[in-house]
């Protein structure tokens, strides 16, 4: 009876405890599956063939429709990573936690897409440092001034577009043959008061066993003119973990000369690559070695209606292509530093610094939206065995 009644006696100390012990549990099982403040979606497929197939995608609602992470079967090897990114608890400690007001470290993991400008745009820079303005046809656009490089020679500029922490709305699950797809609309307007007239983002994430297509059309829903480029970031996975052997074909016979690697800014210079070491159009491409890149490929071979980029692991018997599908596609930025296991390949729309007066007359690839009028950026994903 004792013991019963310490028991009794304990009841609304223990009670307390036990029960913010089990919300506590469940407040962590939900942020495990948010990040953005948005749930987190799975595609997923059950690989069933003797040759390589995609088998997940993994996608972030609550930062602009970022794909975290992409999984193909290997047979005999099982799942391999596609990207290069941390699982989904560091994501969201450094996604939700660490990132800055910009999102900037969106573009540092999987892939973020990059709307309404990829690469670097250069302007004249306001007294905090924060915002830069540039011009587009006689409009001036104010700019986050969200990167610099590290030599005291550097200069502030904006970087890699106005979605990293975009909402999504309308998101929406389906099964379709052979796999999975998911479409979310951003409504970005005006992109926080960044840009001219205003803007629809319709994303389309699809998996099937052959293919992982994205895609994202972009609509001005507003009454003014306005320019636009899309991009994404992806980060391919290097799974051997032997860089210097990885190979990289790129179907490109020119380069946009830049400034150096610290600042990256084009020159307005458009070289050929043929002679140098870019040039890496031969069949298998070539090999990485330790050079490092970070720089802009044009003037694409297009072959069967797409530019394909290949990244190849000889060592893990692991390679994709990376195929650009929309004709507007006018450059290949890629992103290789030598002490890291994985090769940045972005096709987009444009030149570095596409507003800048260093290209003179120059097509720099932005497209230009007349109210009602949409454009389309597609790029496919195919693994496969060299």
């Amino acid at each position: 009876m004792k013991i019963l009644i310490r028991t009794f006696a304990l009841l609304p100390v223990v009670l307390p405890v036990l029960m913010a012990g089990v919300f506590a549990f469940a407040g962590q099982a939900q942020e495990a599956t948010e990040i953005g403040g948005q749930k987190v979606v799975t595609l997923s497929r059950t690989a069933g063939s003797a040759k390589p197939e995609f088998t997940s995608v993994t996608v972030l609602p609550g930062r602009g429709m970022e794909v975290l992470q992409v999984t193909a079967n290997f047979p005999g090897k099982g799942n391999v990573d596609v990207f290069a990114s941390p699982d989904l608890a560091a994501s969201k400690k450094m996604l939700d936690v660490d990132d800055d007001e910009n999102g900037d470290l969106g573009y540092r993991l999987g892939s973020a897409f990059l709307v309404p400008y990829p690469n670097r745009i250069r302007g004249k820079l306001s007294a905090d440092g924060k915002t830069l303005t540039t011009e587009w046809q006689g409009h001036t656009l104010t700019l986050p001034a969200n990167n610099i490089g590290h030599l005291p020679t550097a200069e502030r500029h904006a970087m890699h577009g106005l979605i990293l922490k975009a909402k999504t709305d309308d998101v929406s699950v389906k099964k379709i043959s052979g796999g999975q797809q998911v479409t979310g609309v951003i409504h970005a307007g005006d992109f926080g008061g960044h840009w001219l007239s205003k803007t629809d983002l319709l994303v389309t994430v699809t998996l099937t066993a052959d293919a992982v297509d994205v895609s994202i059309v972009a609509r001005n829903v507003g009454g003014d003119a306005e320019p636009m480029a899309i991009a994404w970031h992806p980060y391919f996975n290097l799974p051997s973990g032997d860089r210097t052997q990885a190979r990289l074909r790129i179907p490109a016979s020119n380069l946009a000369e830049v400034d150096g690697y610290d600042n990256v800014f084009p020159t307005g210079k458009v070289v050929p690559v043929e002679g140098t070491r870019y040039d890496m159009r031969a069949p298998g491409g070539k090999a990485l070695g330790t050079e490092f890149f970070d720089d802009n490929w044009s003037h694409i071979d297009w072959k069967g209606g797409a530019a394909t980029v290949q990244v190849i692991d000889p060592a893990a018997h692991y390679a994709v292509n990376i195929e650009g599908l929309s004709p507007e596609i006018k450059a290949i930025q890629v992103y290789a530093p030598p002490t890291k296991q994985f090769v940045a390949v972005e096709h987009q729309y444009n030149f570095g610094d596409p507003f800048g007066k260093v290209w003179g007359s120059t097509d720099t690839g932005m497209v230009t939206l007349k109210p009602g009028q949409s454009t389309k950026w597609h790029v496919r994903l195919k693994v496969f065995v060299p």
